[in-house]
Order: structure tokens, then sequence, then C-alpha cells
């Protein structure tokens, strides 16, 4: 059995559906992962946004992120891919990531002017990963 399973080749935001509710919860009252619940307000909030049309989202257990909560992977082919973290499992939290998603995707490189980031994201950001192949310049 392998670990690995196909994925979407295009722009992608990979949930951590395993992470905790909070810093402090593990669990919601009614006994959900915070990561499960930000996925769910994530595909909620982009089946209402025809912009999103592109982004595949996908769920996966651990992003071995486990001392933050709330944990997503966004990236795409020759792009620079970010982790982010420390959400709040809301469709507020959805909307600022996905708006974020939307200025990434229309970047050539996956660089995103601070100007433009959704405020929901600032301060959000673990690390930036470059593309296979590639490393950021000085």
């Amino acid at each position: 059995m392998t670990l690995l399973r196909d994925a979407a080749d295009g722009p992608c935001l990979v949930v951590c559906n395993t992470c905790r509710f909070s810093a402090e919860e593990r669990e919601d009252a009614e006994g959900v992962r915070g990561g499960a619940r930000l996925a769910q307000a994530l595909l909620a909030e982009k089946a209402a946004d025809a912009r999103l049309d592109g982004l595949s989202i996908e769920e996966m257990p651990c992003l071995f992120n486990c001392g933050q909560h709330c944990s997503i992977h966004l990236r795409a082919a020759d792009k620079i891919g970010y982790v982010l973290g420390r959400f709040e499992p809301t469709g507020e939290a959805a909307r600022a990531i996905l708006d974020y998603a939307i200025a990434y995707m229309a970047s050539e490189e996956g660089v995103v002017p601070y100007r433009q980031w959704p405020e929901g994201v600032k301060g959000h950001f673990i690390v930036r990963v470059p593309p296979a192949g590639k490393v950021v310049r000085d």
C-alpha cells in the first residue's frame, strides 16, 4: 500500500483535516477537529465563488505542523508554495484564505504583493516552499 494518492495538478489548497480546533482545544463541542471544520468552511466558500473554479481543495491528515492549529498549504506548479496556520475554523478565515488564493493564482510565480493580502492572512504565514528544481533569488 502506498502512502500517497493522486491529487489535482493545478493550483491546490491542501487542508490538514486533523489539525487542532485551537491552541487550547483539540476538538469542538461536537468532537470535530478544527482542520475538518476549516475544510468544510473552505469548500462552502469556494462553491459560492466562480473565481475559484480553477482551485482544487484537497484534505489530508496531518501536515506535521502540530505546534500550530488549522494549517493549510497553498501550491501550484512552478510557483512558490506557502504553509499558513493558526486560523480559526470559520467562514471568515476561509474567505481570507480564498481571497489570497485568488491573488496567488493570478501571480506569475506565487508572489502576492503585501498590499493585496487580505487582513485575515496577515500573521498566519509559517513557511514558503520553492517549487521543485528552483530556489528564490537573493
